[in-house]
């Protein structure tokens, strides 16, 4: 009896090897061997299984995907870079709420990539990390969304504000209030470039800052607490899913002006 299209890919780690593969393009079985560090024999009863499928063709001893091999493989990656991405970290994202983030990106969890963890000891609960830090002041644009104040903010933002770096900021009611308050002068100067764009949104209840060079990403936990957690990640697909998400939260925004 032929197995299912499901056992068929997720029952061997060949065979799923093989289609993401051949998804980049079409390979000859020594470019199998050599890709995927099998030997003829292994591989060939996983070849015959797939074209059996109708998941991979064969024309003058070259292996492709069929199109409907092509339709499911595309919808295979997207679920192997979420698992990815949640088995790197599982006790982080199990202890996260998710409800804060949007339908159409929480699908897309997996574009986070390859990501850190930082987690500061008692001694430096309130200290910005390093790799946060260094990469931040190299930005050229930073969009930032803030659920929480954090007392090192102002400063620096103000410095990036005087090197003229392009700033998005999406704050909610509170914390605007308490930076107009609290540091007048600097949050002043910050608002007023002309390369500063201030929003005010309630719905806010996560903190992240996007640049050119990385995302940096603060989710409550499950008691909706801020536990100092926070991930951080370079890769560019990563880079897009964050922008992405800020612009989820500035169509729920309104634009202010200092008064």
């Amino acid at each position: 009896m032929q197995s299912s299209l499901s056992d068929t890919i997720w029952l061997s780690e060949k065979r799923k090897r093989l289609l993401l593969l051949l998804m980049e393009g079409p390979r000859n079985i020594d470019q199998i061997k050599t890709s995927l560090n099998v030997t003829s024999k292994a591989m060939m009863p996983q070849i015959k299984i797939l074209r059996e499928q109708n998941l991979i063709i064969e024309e003058d001893r070259v292996y492709q995907l069929s199109d409907i091999g092509e339709i499911i493989v595309k919808n295979m990656v997207p679920l192997l870079r979420t698992l990815g991405v949640i088995e790197e970290n599982n006790d982080y994202w199990a202890t996260r709420d998710l409800s804060s983030i949007p339908e159409e990106l929480d699908s897309r969890l997996g574009d986070i990539g390859e990501c850190m963890v930082i987690e500061p000891d008692m001694n430096h609960l309130f200290d910005l990390p390093e790799e946060f830090s260094k990469n931040l002041i190299k930005s050229k644009k930073v969009m930032t969304i803030m659920a929480y104040f954090h007392p090192l903010y102002p400063d620096l933002y103000y410095e990036l504000a005087k090197d003229g770096v392009q700033i998005d900021l999406i704050l909610t009611e509170p914390i605007y209030k308490r930076m107009k308050e609290e540091h007048t002068d600097k949050f002043r100067h910050i608002v007023e470039r002309e390369h500063t764009n201030l929003y005010i949104c309630n719905e806010v209840n996560l903190t992240s800052v996007v640049t050119d060079r990385f995302i940096y990403l603060c989710l409550f936990n499950k008691n909706d607490m801020y536990d100092h957690k926070k991930i951080m990640s370079f890769d560019a697909s990563a880079l897009q899913w964050g922008t992405e998400l800020y612009e989820h939260f500035r169509r729920k925004s309104t634009l202010i002006e200092w008064d």
